[in-house]
C-alpha cells in the first residue's frame, strides 16, 4: 500500500499530458515500473503453469490495458523459451458472475478463481 506521505516522483521526470498537468502533483509509479512488474507476473505465471494450457480470463473495460500488457509478456516469454504454452483467452463480464452467484447458481463461498472457472467451463463445454 503506498501512503498519503510517500514522496512519490516529480512530474518534470515524466512527459504529462497537458490536460492532466494541472490535476497531478507526483507520480507514485512510473509505468516503466508497473510494466517490469506485470513482466514478473508473467514469468510466474509461465513458472507455475509449468507447460499446461494456460486460460487467460479478461474483465472488460475494468482490467483491458493491464489484461493486454500482461499477454504481451506471456507471448513474449512463449517465442523465447524451449517448448510452446497454449493458450487460451476469454473475456468474463462482472454482471454475468454476480448473476451466477446471486442467483444460487454459484455458491458464494466459493472463491472467485472456483466460480470463475466453473462458469468457463460450462461456457465452453
Amino acid at each position: 500500500m503506498i501512503s498519503d506521505e510517500e514522496p512519490g516522483y516529480g512530474l518534470d521526470l515524466f512527459c504529462v499530458p497537458n490536460h492532466c498537468a494541472e490535476d497531478l502533483e507526483k507520480v507514485f509509479i512510473p509505468h516503466g515500473l508497473i510494466l517490469d512488474r506485470t513482466e514478473k507476473l508473467a514469468r510466474d505465471v509461465m513458472e507455475d503453469m509449468g507447460g499446461h494450457h494456460v486460460v487467460a480470463l479478461c474483465v472488460p473495460k475494468a482490467g483491458r490495458t493491464f489484461f493486454a500488457d500482461l499477454l504481451d509478456c506471456i507471448k513474449e516469454l512463449d517465442r523465447n523459451s524451449d517448448k510452446s504454452i497454449p493458450v487460451t483467452v476469454d473475456f468474463i463480464r462482472l454482471d454475468f458472475l454476480r448473476a451466477a452467484v446471486m442467483s444460487g447458481q454459484q455458491a458464494p463461498s466459493k472463491s472467485l478463481v472456483e466460480i470463475i472457472s466453473q462458469l468457463w467451463l460450462e461456457r465452453t463445454s
